[in-house]
């Protein structure tokens, strides 16, 4: 990731509250509800998250501004200069001797690159454990080969998809244990309880490349939307007078609303059905008619249910 003051656009002297201000303008640019249709802003928006997540930490700054931890939060391995294993003003390493000439990066990327304790010469340095063991110096001991290119740990989160971008498989933030913010992008038709692999988001590993990110969907509950496997209802509220005498109404869908026809008379018992108006296109939406009466009463209306419960009585439950 970017340097965090970058990100933000404020100086390394800034205040906590300039901090804030600056992040506070970048997360309403792009947060991902303003830009549904745009990845990048999605980017932009988790990366200015996380450079806010780190420098609103007092401990994280101060790790940072001290050169202990980069951008993204993880150690420099700082431990390994002043030239090398053995201190500063040490020679290159001998038989035995200890490690000099080498920078921490050249370190990380021998054992990165499968190094084995052989030097660059080729040949074996003494310090060799038993069994094949080799001195680790990022752990201070002896460890097997087999560690070296070890994968860092997978790490496990769930995340909360409303039924709208599941439907249209958006993009959607998630944040990782770290803190760090990520932009995913939902496969076509996800299912509940699906997992979805992020290579390389996992924890990090010294000795070789870092796990996975295995995110888990959650369908949200919809204030709007009833699930029903892949068909969907919903309810919508109408007149008396649209009810008795019918009349066209905007009903909410997954892709928008859209008009629907109410016959005179409208059975309220019945769901309207809109085929092909559920989840992925797969199921149906069905409406439920909800009648409601004017608020406050009304003496007209009154007056009529009193003549049709006197003159023309009707049955509607068993």
């Amino acid at each position: 990731m970017r340097d965090p003051y970058t990100v933000l656009g404020v100086s390394r002297s800034a205040s906590e509250k300039d901090i804030k201000s600056a992040y506070r303008k970048l997360a309403k640019k792009y947060h991902p509800d303003q830009n549904p249709d745009d990845p990048s802003a999605h980017g932009k928006f988790a990366e200015a998250t996380h450079a806010y997540d780190l420098l609103n930490d007092k401990e994280k700054r101060g790790q940072f501004d001290r050169g202990e931890i980069d951008a993204d939060g993880n150690p420099r391995f700082a431990g390994f200069g002043n030239g090398g294993f053995g201190g500063a003003g040490r020679g290159p390493r001998t038989a035995g001797g200890a490690a000099g000439g080498f920078s921490a990066e050249d370190i990380l990327k021998e054992f990165m690159s499968g190094f084995g304790g052989q030097p660059r010469g080729g040949a074996r340095t003494a310090g060799a454990g038993p069994g094949g063991a080799q001195w680790d110096p990022f752990v201070g001991g002896a460890t097997s080969a087999g560690t070296r290119g070890s994968k860092g740990d997978d790490v496990v989160v769930t995340i909360a998809v409303s039924l709208e971008d599941a439907h249209k498989g958006a993009s959607v933030p998630v944040r990782m244990p770290s803190g760090k913010m990520l932009s995913v992008k939902l496969p076509d038709k996800v299912e509940e309880g699906q997992q979805i692999r992020l290579k390389g988001q996992g924890s990090p590993s010294p000795f070789g490349e870092a796990g996975d990110a295995l995110v888990t969907v959650r369908f949200e509950k919809s204030k709007q939307f009833r699930r029903d496997g892949h068909d969907i209802r919903t309810d919508v509220a109408v007149t008396l007078y649209e009810a008795v005498l019918g009349a066209k109404v905007r009903v909410p869908t997954l892709d928008g609303s859209v008009e629907l026809t109410l016959p005179p008379g409208v059975d309220t018992a019945k769901a309207l059905r809109l085929k092909g108006k559920g989840l992925y296109g797969d199921g149906d939406l069905y409406v439920n008619v909800r009648v409601v009466l004017p608020p406050g009463g009304d003496p007209d209306l009154e007056a009529l249910a009193r003549f049709m419960r006197d003159q023309k009585p009707y049955s509607v439950r068993d």
